[in-house]
């Protein structure tokens, strides 16, 4: 049979309900199905379609997402969640769990990097317990109700239902207690220092926390929160690890809390709003004021949700399953949790933040908890096309934040942080370049790239390790051997480097840097240093030139990050035509694609010495060696149309979708990455993905909903139309924009936000005809920016 009759069947049986994760009832409080079901109209609030429980059900061995529902607005400073796990556990929302040990404020990015300056509330009754181990509640998701913009759980040791609802900066809590009697509300400050005052004359908690995780940076000040509560005390006290002190209304040190006591003899519910901020205790009663001042819980709901129905309406979407449309929603709130910003705004108005950089408060914006290794491939090229005015802050905040620091970030959270590898906010300021955003100085920024691009930094994960072999022979060398100059994932880091510095030219380009940028291209072709045209792989290299041997192209570690040489091979975003004509032409590299599919999915440990999650991942979604749960070759299924084989990423791709993803707690194939694996799903929907961030251009994959309209700013519309579509038809037959035929298996940035319809005729047989031509496919991003130079 062929290997695209077995696309089909297989997609076929997909969107039929067969998918790699098991179907789990995330509850019906979240809004999910278990199962597909047929499309019904869409409600009003696009909220309802979003369930915060996806990916939730994750252990450190095997995720399926690695996230907690968070509960917050768009791009927030903090989310709100409740937590199973005890505090140290970084993992510390795992839906397979029975037990909440209260709601916490959380700045979260991954469990990877940790938490940071977190303190929660808990609703206890009866007797006052502080523990978090004591205090845990038994509950159960049929009582659970999670939401962007509101959750709710019955603790049912404690018969209390709390709720939450969020702003920016603040949240409103409500506590209804069911049986009378003693009421209380315990405060956990956590156990890396706190300093809390209770004012009962004023309802009113204050304090602030410090908890540090991992390498979260010295400087970094504390978290300020204002709590005032709607009842009068009728008693209050402190805890701390030598016990509960009734009465007592200061506290200090490592481990401290609070407790607040209500008669509920009559009036059951309890409400408070609480407030925080990272630059003084007047600031975050100044964000309470601002953000919630004297408007009720469901005040601040409504107004939460309308937040999220604007950021959500921006792409409305009909057709396909109800399931589908859950999906393609959780991704996109999944997508606006992150970055947080950082910054915020005082008593005149202004903005201003803190800086993890240099320890000072600054005028203007900052942003953090993002590991641009992830999201530069698809999360900030979304925030690009959606959500541009976003966009422009978060680059504006690049800048300042290497002004502060002497460096670029590449990991915050909330300063630098040492972990994964490559210049990404390279692309970041390129990719909002190319596609309009003029809210930074574009010389500045290539000044800070060529600062960046030549020396190490204070960590791995900033400036470029290996910097002096990079620039003298042209890639960055490994040996196992000890004692031979060696690089940890050199290989890795040679293809990132090149890319980025194709990033940097065509910055330096746009602005008239010509010199600048031609000296960025001589490096952008470095990808070729590592790339054996004898085996048709990446691979790792010693300094001498020689390849290492023995060469296991599915041994992880080593020369790679997070992959093996399956995975990276792909990784020349800026030059795949260049790639395709290292591999032998159009059917030796399209074969070779095909190969990712058809290699069985077992893997090498290498240098990791075990199995760590992400092969784990690998193997158990049985893709071949193609590794969905992590980010190195998420591209990869868009990369046909350069060979003249566009039907193939049609197929693969609607695979992809209906076999990784699904609206349940089980609903990702591996770590969802602020946002990165999510992204993805967001763009394949819609039937576009962007291969190379920094360039301008979109390929075309395959539509998933019969509609979908993008609002692009400007009162314009761009909407792609999927005739005939089905969950057997993938592949396209035909297309038109704006009525006129269209061959190209791309699209420019430029041609969607000018508005528009982009119709395809989809149909259950591939179309070899459709885009197959070579004037239909992606060009050279960077054979494009060489010919734009000037002479």
């Amino acid at each position: 049979m062929k290997i695209d009759s077995i696309l089909l069947a297989s997609t076929g049986l997909l969107l039929c309900g067969c998918q790699f994760h098991s179907v789990s009832t995330a509850g019906a409080a979240a809004g999910g199905s278990a199962s597909p079901v047929a499309s019904s109209p869409a409600p009003k609030s696009l909220v309802s379609w979003v369930n915060p429980l996806m990916g939730t059900d994750s252990t450190r061995e095997f995720s399926h997402g690695n996230l907690y529902p968070a509960v917050g607005v768009p791009f927030p400073m903090n989310t709100w969640s409740p937590y199973t796990q005890p505090q140290s556990d970084k993992f510390f929302y795992q839906y397979s769990q029975t037990q909440i040990r209260g709601i916490r404020q959380t700045h979260q990015p991954s469990p990877w990097i940790g938490d940071y300056a977190m303190f929660s509330l808990m609703p206890v009754s009866g007797k006052l317990v502080v523990n978090e181990n004591d205090r845990a509640s038994q509950f159960s998701h049929d009582r659970e109700i999670a939401q962007p913009s509101y959750y709710s759980v019955y603790l049912d040791t404690w018969r209390v239902k709390a709720e939450v609802t969020p702003t920016e900066r603040a949240a409103r809590f409500r506590f209804a207690f069911d049986q009378p009697g003693d009421a209380y509300v315990v405060l956990d400050g956590f156990d890396q220092g706190a300093s809390i005052q209770v004012i009962p004359a004023e309802n009113t908690i204050t304090g602030a926390v410090r908890y540090r995780c991992g390498e979260v940076p010295e400087i970094y000040s504390s978290n300020y929160f204002v709590i005032v509560f709607d009842h009068p005390f009728a008693a209050s006290g402190v805890w701390s690890t030598n016990g509960i002190q009734p009465g007592v209304h200061r506290i200090a040190g490592k481990q401290a809390g609070a407790f607040v006591q209500f008669d509920a003899s009559e009036d059951r519910a309890v409400g408070c709003k609480v407030a925080s901020s990272f630059i003084s205790p007047a600031q975050a009663l100044q964000n309470l004021q601002s953000e919630i001042g004297d408007a009720d819980f469901e005040t601040i709901r409504r107004r939460a949700e309308a937040r999220w129905n604007e950021a959500l309406g921006r792409v409305q979407v009909r057709g396909g399953l109800d399931d589908q449309r859950r999906t393609f929603y959780s991704c996109l709130y999944r997508c606006l949790m992150f970055p947080h910003k950082f910054y915020e705004v005082d008593a005149q108005g202004k903005r201003v933040y803190f800086s993890p950089y240099d320890g000072q408060v600054h005028e203007g914006v900052l942003y953090t908890d993002s590991g641009f290794w992830d999201t530069f491939r698809a999360a900030q090229p979304l925030y690009n096309l959606l959500y541009p005015e976003v966009n422009a802050e978060i680059l504006q905040g690049l800048l300042n934040a290497a002004e502060q620091s002497g460096w670029l970030p590449a990991w915050a959270s909330p300063g630098h942080r040492n972990c994964m590898i490559g210049n990404h906010a390279f692309s970041l300021l390129a990719d909002g370049w190319v596609k309009g955003v003029r809210s930074f100085d574009a010389n500045r920024a290539v000044d800070a790239m060529i600062h960046d691009a030549n020396q190490g930094g204070p960590i791995r994960s900033i400036g470029r390790d290996g910097a002096e072999y990079y620039q003298k022979l042209g890639y960055v060398p490994y040996s196992p051997v000890k004692g031979e100059i060696s690089f940890k994932e050199a290989t890795a880091k040679t293809l990132e480097y090149a890319y980025d510095d194709f990033c940097a030219a065509k910055l330096a380009a746009a602005i008239g840097r010509k010199t600048d940028a031609q000296n960025f291209l001589r490096s952008a072709s470095n990808w070729t240093n590592v790339f054996d045209p004898n085996t048709g792989f990446v691979r790792e290299r010693k300094a001498d030139g020689s390849w290492v041997e023995p060469f296991y192209p599915n041994q992880w570690g080593g020369g790679f990050t997070e992959g093996c040489s399956w995975h990276w091979t792909w990784s020349v975003f800026q030059d795949l035509p260049g790639l395709i004509t290292q591999m032998g032409g159009d059917d030796a590299f399209g074969a070779k694609l095909d190969e990712v599919f058809a290699t069985a999915n077992e893997v090498r440990p290498g240098t990791y010495g075990r199995m760590i999650h992400e092969m784990t991942e690998m193997v158990a979604a049985d893709m071949g060696q193609y590794a969905h749960g992590n980010q190195p070759i998420q591209h990869m299924l868009y990369l046909y149309g350069y060979a003249g084989q566009p039907w193939k990423t049609q197929s693969r791709v609607r695979w992809a979708m209906g076999k990784l993803y699904a609206p349940t707690p089980d609903g990702y194939c591996g770590d969802e990455d602020n946002g990165q694996t999510s992204a993805w799903y967001v763009f394949s929907a819609l039937g576009f993905y962007p291969v190379c961030p920094g360039d301008d251009l979109y390929i075309i994959g395959t539509p998933l909903f019969d509609e979908a309209v993008l609002k692009v700013g400007s009162g314009k519309a761009f909407t792609l139309i999927a005739a005939n579509n089905g969950p057997l038809k993938p592949y396209i037959q035909g297309a038109t924009l704006d009525g006129a035929v269209f061959e190209k298996t791309y699209l420019s940035h430029d041609q969607v936000i000018a508005g528009g319809e982009l119709q395809f005729n989809m149909t259950s047989a591939p179309d070899s005809q459709w885009g197959g031509a070579p004037a239909s496919r992606p060009p050279s991003a960077l054979q494009r920016l060489i010919k734009s130079l000037p002479e």
